[in-house]
């Protein structure tokens, strides 16, 4: 579902381990890291949404994970312009409106399979501290990454009040 300005609604997945580290995954085929996160159907909640996506891209059920929190508004981020998709010389979306949950894992990580769809968005992942993630992932993602963590990682980590910095802003 692409909005009037041109942003396309998603959902952000951040899940965390009894550690509090978080679970994070590499692009197929590229060297790009991320958190799982994919688009909101018509006639989908975000919750839904989140489902979904966390079965197809990483193979886990609502039985697998508890959900700790979500934001508490949109966070959005621009496409730049090498990567935008165009249909008839217009851009298909200028960007991504997200809502970030934060889940934690209930059950084994062993259920995690990153092959249950027909073409896996990832081939590889990785439990990391959710400082790394920020320097990490790709520079236009980066500040969206900041809000949601910091507005989410506290639940899990109540004694921690993080900032973190965007190094490119």
């Amino acid at each position: 579902m692409i909005d009037r300005q041109g942003f396309r609604a998603n959902v952000g997945i951040i899940l965390c381990n009894d550690e509090g580290d978080l679970f994070w995954a590499r692009r197929t085929g590229e060297d790009s890291w991320q958190f799982p996160q994919g688009g909101i159907n018509p006639n989908e909640t975000p919750e839904q949404a989140l489902f979904r996506e966390l079965e197809e891209e990483v193979g886990l059920t609502e039985k697998d994970v508890k959900v700790i929190g979500r934001t508490a508004r949109w966070l959005r981020y621009r496409i730049p312009k090498r990567f935008l998709r165009y249909r008839r010389q217009r851009p298909r979306c200028i960007g991504q409106k997200q809502v970030w949950f934060l889940l934690k894992l209930a059950n084994s990580e062993e259920n995690v399979s990153l092959d249950g769809c027909e073409k896996p968005e990832f081939d590889s992942w990785r439990w990391i501290h959710y400082s790394e993630t920020v320097d990490q992932v790709i520079a236009f993602k980066r500040t969206v990454y900041c809000k949601a963590l910091e507005e989410l990682i506290p639940l899990i980590k109540p004694d921690e009040a993080i900032k973190l910095i965007d190094p490119i802003n």
